[in-house]
Parts: C-alpha cells; structure tokens; sequence
C-alpha cells in the first residue's frame, strides 16, 4: 500500500481544485513565456547579464512590498474575487508588452508594476487549496500544484524557446496574453465564491500585525531561511542560464522544470510524512551540487541532465511548507503561506541581479559556479537548526506551536 491514501486522481475529481489547477497552469504557461521573451529580448537589446537577469527574475523584488502592504488580503478578502482580478491584471500587462515596443527600462518598470499587485496571489492560492481539499491531502494538492508550475515551465520554455526562432518576440509574448486570457473564466466560474477566513481590514497595519506574529515565532525563522536561500542561491545560476547560452537557454530551463516537478511528484505522491522530512535533508544538498558541473566546459546537453538532478532538489521544500503549516494557525495560513512565498520570490529577485552583476564582471559560467557553492554551504549552516526543530525539546507538539504563533486577542 503506499503511504499517502489520497491520490492525484482523487484530488483531481474534486471540480473546484481542477479548476483552481488549470487556472494556475494557465497563469504559470503565461509568466514562463513572458519571462524568457523578455530576457531574450533585453539581451539582444542591451548585451548585459545584469539587465537579462533583472528582467527575467527582478518583478520578484516587488514581492517585498506586496509582503509589506498587501499580503493581509490572503485570508481577509474574498479569495474568488482576488483571483480573478489578479488574472485580470496579468492579461491586461501581457498584452501591453506584446502591443508596444517598449525600451527595456519601461519592460523592467511594467514588470515590477504588475509584479507588486500579483504578490497577494500565492497566499490567496495556497490558502484556498486548504479549504478545496481535506487536510489530509494537503501535501499532495501542493505536490499537484507544484506539478503544475514544472510541466508549465517546461511547456513554456521550451515552447517559447521553438518560437523564438521562428517568429517575432511580439507573437510570443500574444500567445502568453491569451494563456493569460484563458485562466479568468476558469477562475471566475470555477472557482465557489468564499468568505473570507478572518475578518479584518485589509491593509497596512493588519498585513503587519500578521507578519509580526509569523516572523516572532522562533522555530519557524530557520523554516523561512531554508525555503529562501538555498533555493534563491540556485535561481540566481537559472538567471544566467540565457547568458551563457543564448536562445538555447529555453533547454535549460526546461531540464530544469522537468526535474523540479519529477522531484514533486516522487516526494509528494509516494513518500509518507516522515519520508518527506527524511528526504528533505537530502535534497537540500542535491539542489546545489550538480550545478557546479558549470564550472567545467561541459557540453549543454549534459548541462542539461545537471540541472535536472539538481532541480529536483526543490522538493524539499514540500517537507519545509508541511511543517511550517503545522506551526501556524488556521487563520493565519493564507498569509505564513504568502510571507513564505513573497520572501521566497524576493530572494529570487535580489540574488538573480548579484548574480547578473558578477557575471558581468566576470562571467555567466563561473558566477553560476559561486551561487551554486553558496547555496551548497548555506544548506550546511542550516542543518542543525532545521534537525532541533523536529527534536522533542526543539519543537513540541503542533498544538504548542500553534499558541505559540497566535496574536494575543485572537480567538481559539
């Protein structure tokens, strides 16, 4: 018998996450495109790894302020509503670089634009998907959508990647905007219309309250820094990936995509909740150490298998988000959710311009080689405060934790 007794089929008879689903698949097909065209656009344009990256992975920066000020939404707005909006948003900012040929400086500022009002998604996502699906398959309709985010990527990039050179930027970046188009009416009549799971002022000061709560918790702050920096480190390597090869770079990242959901797939179907956690020591250190294979002159399609075996690696973050689900309250887990998220994609920005910049410095190849030893040593430094949380004296029982997060004045 395996572990888990729910099943991707059974998830998927549930209507309301198959649409939530391809709404999100709909919506990731459309981000990859955009990014890749982009980048191949501004590197063209401007010749610099810097810009390249800044345009590919710096809309993550405007995560922060969407952290900041915005994130509160994720369990105090009607999450229907928001998504649909959010959908909205992105076709709208798609079409807008499709129709217009815009310098890079205006590409970089209408990314971070829309990227700021996008922020509030995943937290409104993934705090949804616990209310669609039991508790108890959780994990596996994380592990789907997670499933979802690779085979986009690798449809995406490698779909992108053929049109490239075959057809003008501007068509790519239409078919994004019709992918985009497309995931409103799934959303918007897919979707049951909920109240929110708390109520309270969307806004500054609630999103702050909130933040304050998650960020004083002791035992979730090594929780945060591994699913941030490790795999940040390693964005800032995929971020380079179109200065090192050019158009080919769509292969890449499509390798990429291809592990990081195979990786997904094996940890969260197949293993059981200890399994999980056992694995994620492991695949801490896979993330980082097959990207060093950069540093060698190897031929691309064995850069390619690398970057596979090390995306895979990704997944234990499925293991990290289980545990950090555990240690929040039912009402603040749309925003820890949305927090994780934001850090998460922030670190991706932040790291993605260093590594551009050292590459112009230097080069794509040994720049990829020095993120992927920082991430390497940061999984190190962070093994024994990740070990003393699941020890008897380091973390208690989930109803501990639980308290341990709650705002005072909060009901429960």
């Amino acid at each position: 018998m395996l572990p888990n007794m729910s099943t991707y089929r059974a998830i998927f008879a549930n209507r309301e996450f198959r649409n939530l689903w391809i709404g999100s698949a709909l919506g990731n097909a459309s981000s990859t495109m955009t990014s890749l065209t982009l980048a191949i656009l501004v590197d063209a344009a401007t010749g610099s790894a810097l810009l390249a990256a800044a345009i590919m992975f710096g809309p993550s920066l405007a995560q922060v302020l969407g952290v900041s000020t915005l994130m509160s939404a994720a369990d105090t707005a009607r999450p229907r509503q928001v998504l649909t909006l959010l959908s909205v948003l992105s076709t709208v900012a798609v079409g807008v670089q499709a129709a217009f040929g815009l310098s890079a400086g205006l590409r970089l500022v209408l990314s971070l634009a829309v990227a700021y009002g996008l922020s509030i998604g995943a937290g409104v996502r993934w705090g949804l998907l616990g209310e669609v699906v039991h508790s108890d398959q959780f994990v596996l309709g994380r592990s789907a959508m997670n499933l979802s985010v690779g085979a986009m990527q690798i449809a995406g990039f490698g779909i992108a990647g053929v049109l490239l050179q075959a057809v003008a930027p501007s068509t790519v970046l239409w078919i994004a905007t019709a992918c985009a188009a497309l995931a409103v009416p799934v959303i918007r009549f897919g979707l049951r219309d909920r109240a929110p799971r708390r109520v309270a002022r969307t806004g500054l000061a609630e999103t702050w309250r909130g933040n304050r709560v998650l960020l004083s918790q002791a035992r979730t702050r090594p929780l945060l820094l591994a699913l941030t920096l490790p795999n940040g480190l390693i964005v800032g390597c995929e971020a380079l990936f179109v200065p090192y090869a050019g158009s080919r770079a769509g292969w890449l990242l499509a390798a990429g995509a291809a592990g990081m959901m195979t990786g997904d797939l094996v940890v969260g179907r197949y293993l059981s909740r200890h399994g999980r956690r056992t694995a994620a020591r492991w695949l801490r250190f896979l993330l980082a150490v097959p990207f060093l294979g950069f540093a060698f002159g190897l031929p691309l399609a064995v850069l390619c298998v690398l970057v596979a075996v090390g995306s895979s690696g990704y997944a234990a973050s499925l293991a990290q988000q289980e545990i950090l689900v555990d240690l929040t309250p039912e009402e603040l887990r749309g925003q820890v959710l949305g927090l994780e998220s934001a850090l998460r994609m922030t670190t991706f920005g932040v790291v993605a311009i260093l590594a551009g910049a050292l590459a112009d410095l230097t080069a794509a190849a040994p720049a990829i080689t020095v993120f992927a030893a920082a991430s390497l040593m940061v999984s190190i430094a962070l093994t024994r405060p990740l070990a003393r949380i699941g020890s008897p004296h380091g973390s208690g029982s989930v109803a501990e934790g639980v308290q341990a997060v709650r705002a005072p004045g909060d009901p429960g």
